[in-house]
């Protein structure tokens, strides 16, 4: 009975996405974790001989793909949908940044946060402000959650990342607004802009 629940809301859930979002969703997914091998290293690069963190500082540009898809689709739980579709190919590919059976709760926790504080603000990643604030939580949430599973820093460190990551997102968040504004030029440029940017 409540595997059929499950899955009955889980197709409402799909059905409010049209296969154009779908098919933005699984090439921001892709893109997320075909990037992750090479931003980390060169994040290292930087950050090493900072004594920074290296996950919360790259942390900021793989969430920018949650906040992308959400202002590209406008829907809400995009961001969820890109975590959830990411943890399973990190788990299939083995690829760099796969945390095994856990990545269904390291990569899917930070599109449930950027969602409910964009539900919150009652914002789609439609200006800067709401992009920022969906990069920052989508990072929190993230580092917060491998710290929780693996690392388990003390006290000060752990705020210390949290507050990187907290920048970090906010900025891979504005990135992902620039992005979209630009979409939204173009689309302007060739059928107008109807229904778009802010509630």
């Amino acid at each position: 009975m409540c595997i059929e629940v499950a899955r009955s809301m889980w197709r409402r859930f799909l059905d409010r996405f049209t296969l154009f979002d779908l098919i933005i969703i699984a090439m921001l997914s892709a893109l997320g974790v075909a990037t992750h091998p090479v931003i980390y290293p060169l994040v290292q690069i930087i950050t090493g001989p900072l004594f920074m963190p290296s996950g919360a500082v790259a942390g900021g540009l793989y969430m920018m793909w949650l906040v992308l898809g959400a202002g590209i689709t406008g829907k809400r739980g995009t961001a969820t949908l890109i975590g959830i579709v990411q943890a399973f190919l990190v788990m299939g590919t083995g690829i760099i940044g796969s945390h095994g059976a856990m990545s269904l709760v390291t990569y899917t926790m930070p599109g449930i946060i950027a969602d409910l504080g964009l539900l919150v603000c009652g914002h789609r990643a439609c200006c800067a402000p709401c992009s920022f604030l969906a990069g920052l939580l989508a990072n929190v949430a993230g580092t917060a959650m491998v710290n929780f599973v693996y690392f388990r820093l003390p006290l000060l460190p752990l705020a210390l990342s949290l507050a990187v990551a907290a920048l970090s997102g906010g900025l891979g968040g504005l990135l992902a607004w620039e992005i979209v504004k630009q979409l939204w030029r173009l689309k302007k440029g060739k059928a107008g802009q109807a229904g778009m940017g802010c509630p």
